[in-house]
């Protein structure tokens, strides 16, 4: 490792809603030497001073001081940025805001670091996904499901076509965030009457700290709305009705005033956060859908209809790749089953890749001149 830290190196830098992920490698073999993480590195969302501040630190961290002078290219693929190669509207994407405060952030680190690269290049993070793909593709489809949802075509490595990425309050369907609103307007759904009981009323609450006393009775709740209901015969008719009766007990601990309070204090404690911050209650779906929920279990499926219209929205053709990642795509993800299904249902080829720090260590790599390799572990 440290006859490569001797050699040029590039940087590649995976910069989205939650984190931005900084990895050093050999331009020559796109071997890892180093790598680091620091705060949300999206273009659009995050202020240019703090996105400026997250991306040296993640650099600054990852880069040993004694080699900086050796970094010969950085790509960054990011949250937030158009990557559009539509050539009529070249001049459009120069000046695209993401991709201008992203240039501006990423050029101002290395500045700040020392950092004298020959070759500094802004990606979209869909962009850098496709390309962290097994052979570095050019041409295909890509789909990000994490905090945000995108649906993208890729023609000679950049952008063609975007469906969806439209933001947590004009799109985004399907997404982390997407589930995690979908978690609370089901909890107040099933407090105002609105909705049927769910047990994301209660982890819902939890999760954002509200009064244990305002919870009370919500199990009860959600039992009485099905209690009894399996009692057919005689015995079972009983045994129901004790259950029942039981659930209408605790119920009524969650009184139409409790209800009310409940509301009362979530909506202004989900009003104070900024709205992307909902994407954390994403799990709280999940796990009550793996306990067979059905108001978590429809969400789900909902968020997976969305998100296949997004790829159907793109004219896939029958045996073509599409890259696939983020946090609701990993190998444990609530949808990757479901949706990979679905793809496969389109006669698409999935290949899926946890995030897109290889493909901008690619980028950079091929930017030096240097063509993508079956070997190395960047």
């Amino acid at each position: 490792m440290s006859d490569e830290l001797d050699q040029d190196l590039v940087v590649g830098l995976d910069a989205g809603g939650t984190r931005t992920r900084a990895v050093l490698a050999s331009a020559a073999t796109g071997r890892t030497v180093g790598e680091a993480a620091a705060g949300p590195g999206n273009a659009l969302t995050v202020p240019l001073p703090q996105l400026t501040d997250h991306l040296a630190e993640a650099i600054g961290r990852s880069v040993p001081e004694r080699v900086r002078g050796s970094v010969v290219a950085v790509v960054g693929g990011f949250a937030g940025s158009a990557g559009t190669s539509f050539a009529d509207f070249a001049d459009f994407a120069d000046r695209e805001p993401g991709r201008l405060n992203a240039l501006a952030a990423l050029t101002g680190a290395l500045r700040r670091l020392g950092i004298a690269a020959r070759t500094v290049g802004v990606s979209s993070d869909v962009e850098a996904a496709f390309a962290s793909a097994p052979g570095t593709p050019a041409d295909g489809l890509a789909l990000v499901a994490g905090t945000g949802a995108v649906a993208t075509r890729i023609a000679g490595r950049r952008c063609t076509a975007t469906v969806d990425g439209d933001g947590w309050l004009l799109g985004d369907d399907g997404s982390g965030f997407w589930i995690g609103r979908g978690a609370v307007r089901a909890a107040l759904r099933m407090a105002d009457g609105r909705g049927g009981p769910t047990t994301l009323a209660r982890a819902v609450g939890v999760a954002l700290g509200l009064p244990v006393d305002l919870l009370e009775g919500i199990e009860g709740a959600e039992e009485a709305a099905d209690g009894g209901a399996e009692g057919a015969g005689g015995a079972g008719r009983a045994e129901g009705a004790g259950q029942a009766g039981r659930a209408g007990a605790a119920a009524a601990r969650w009184s139409g005033a409790r209800r009310e309070a409940y509301r009362m204090r979530l909506l202004p404690t989900v009003m104070a956060q900024p709205p992307i911050t909902l994407a954390r209650l994403a799990p709280l779906v999940a796990e009550a859908a793996r306990a067979k929920d059905p108001v978590a279990e429809a969400i789900l499926r909902e968020a997976v209809d969305h998100l296949t219209a997004a790829v159907r929205a793109l004219d896939p053709r029958p045996g073509e790749r599409i890259v696939v990642t983020g946090g609701l795509l990993g190998p444990d993800g609530p949808l990757t089953a479901p949706l990979t299904g679905r793809l496969e249902g389109l006669g698409l080829t999935v290949d899926r890749v946890a995030d897109g720090c290889r493909g901008a260590l690619a980028l950079a790599r091929l930017a030096h001149g240097n063509p993508p390799r079956a070997a190395g572990t960047a």
